[in-house]
């Protein structure tokens, strides 16, 4: 590691971009709840530009860190951080790994959402084309369902 010449990297960008897409996701989320899939449609295509800029922006800052003899990746950039001799950085840096996890969960929770938006576009799907739900115990009059009941009977 070059000790000599202080190394100036920097990752506010990533600090923006993921700010940017908390916001974007946290947008989805009300929208995931609401049922309001033209927004969702819509914050796809900003998730996605976001991530790629995201991708870069960390990408260049590992080669930062790979020139000044750090490893390249966050291990590296942890280490980097401990030698700084500013305690703003620390704290920026983990104010960022903060966010970062808050922006992971919620990410997490909207794929559960969306998850959820499918199975239940699922059985609506079945419903309307007449198949019994998987695991259903009753048919539609009723009455306990057997495994001959789900069988088609061609006896002539």
């Amino acid at each position: 590691m070059n000790a000599s010449k202080p190394v100036q990297i920097s990752f506010e960008q990533d600090v923006s971009l993921v700010n940017r897409l908390l916001e974007e996701l946290t947008t989805e989320q009300a929208a995931l709840v609401k049922g309001d899939i033209a927004t969702v449609e819509a914050i796809i295509d900003r998730k996605f530009l976001l991530l790629q800029q995201l991708s870069t922006v960390a990408k260049n800052r590992y080669e930062q860190l790979s020139l000044h003899g750090y490893q390249a990746n966050e291990s590296g950039m942890l280490a980097w951080v401990k030698q700084q001799a500013s305690t703003n950085v620390q704290k920026a840096w983990d104010q960022f790994q903060k966010t970062l996890s808050t922006t992971k969960e919620t990410n997490r929770l909207n794929g559960i959402l969306i998850n959820k938006h499918f199975s239940r576009n699922q059985q609506m799907l079945s419903q309307l084309q007449g198949k019994p739900e998987a695991g259903s115990m009753y048919g539609k009059n009723g009455q306990a369902r057997t495994s001959q009941a789900n069988q088609s009977v061609l006896m002539a």
